[in-house]
């Protein structure tokens, strides 16, 4: 059984005292979004898993990095962060004029060792061949698990990279270290520049990344093999909802034409009736149709 800590760690901020620089700069920082013994225990947790994993292959991922994800099931702490209201609340913000709900797109924790070098520059987004500069397509929320230094590779970002300077800014603008310490919330849209920092030091650097995405896109990391119907159907309704186990309405991502989390009772043996899952916009301008076809039906039916 998957035991989910969603006690009271996280601190809570009005989510406008930082959407101005989020949506401004394309970052901002919240320094003590949760409580330095939060990070720490969910270090602890995930310290073997980190022993255990294998440093990366490629140029991308970073060869003297280690990466992972599924920390839902890693760590009783980490539902905490995924559910920071602050954070959500800004992840409202920014994706909610785009799709009737956001998704979780990944939970991801990262070590980047001595010898690590500066990781290539990139935006998010482009995870996606969708319209630049449009819509914002995912936010980012770092999480640092050891202080981030300039030394030890962290977060570099360009402020005002993001939106539709995405189109012409290839990072010629300054660049910031996103120096923050555990309890810390380093917060980036998908379209901001931006990637981890060379560890010149001589200690490991650790963090988490939790991103959340518009609700009809493909997530980065497929939830529902991360978190299948017998794992997912432990955790509170919220947060089956958010990776996942919900409908995008009109329809998106059903089973049999239902909400998937019918499958927390098991795969079933009855056939089942598909359901409408409209927004509530489809489901009048539905009503209204149906109402004025039905007359004319029974008109018909009549004359036969």
């Amino acid at each position: 059984m998957i035991m989910i800590d969603l006690t009271s760690d996280v601190l809570q901020f009005e989510a406008t005292t930082t959407t101005d620089g989020l949506m401004d700069d394309g970052y901002t920082i919240i320094h003590s979004a949760v409580s330095r013994e939060l990070l720490e225990a969910i270090d602890a947790e995930l310290d073997e898993r980190f022993r255990s994993t294998p440093f990366c292959e490629g140029g991308f991922y970073g060869e003297r990095t280690k990466r992972f994800g599924r920390l839902l099931i890693r760590s009783d702490h980490v539902a905490q962060l995924v559910m920071h209201p602050t954070i959500r609340a800004l992840a409202e913000t920014a994706l909610g004029p785009w799709c009737d709900r956001i998704q979780l797109n990944l939970t991801q924790a990262i070590e980047l060792h001595p010898g690590a070098l500066p990781q290539f520059p990139h935006r998010d987004q482009d995870m996606w061949a969708g319209d630049i500069g449009q819509r914002e397509y995912l936010i980012n929320a770092m999480w640092p698990l050891t202080s981030f230094t300039e030394e030890n590779g962290a977060t570099l970002l360009w402020p005002g990279s993001h939106g539709r300077r995405a189109l012409t800014d290839a990072g010629e603008g300054p660049m910031i270290v996103a120096e923050a310490e555990p309890g810390d919330a380093i917060v980036f849209l998908g379209s901001t520049l931006h990637g981890a920092g060379g560890n010149d030091s001589a200690d490991v650097r650790r963090g988490i990344i939790v991103s959340y995405s518009l609700g009809w896109l493909k997530p980065y990391e497929n939830q529902w093999l991360a978190y299948p119907p017998h794992i997912a159907r432990g955790f509170p309704r919220e947060l089956s909802e958010l990776i996942g186990y919900a409908q995008h309405r009109p329809n998106l991502g059903n089973f049999e034409g239902r909400c998937p989390s019918v499958l927390f009772d098991g795969d079933p043996d009855a056939a089942l009736a598909a359901v409408d899952a409209l927004r509530p916009d489809q489901a009048e301008m539905l009503a209204d149709y149906v109402a004025a076809q039905r007359p004319a039906s029974t008109a018909e039916g009549r004359r036969s």
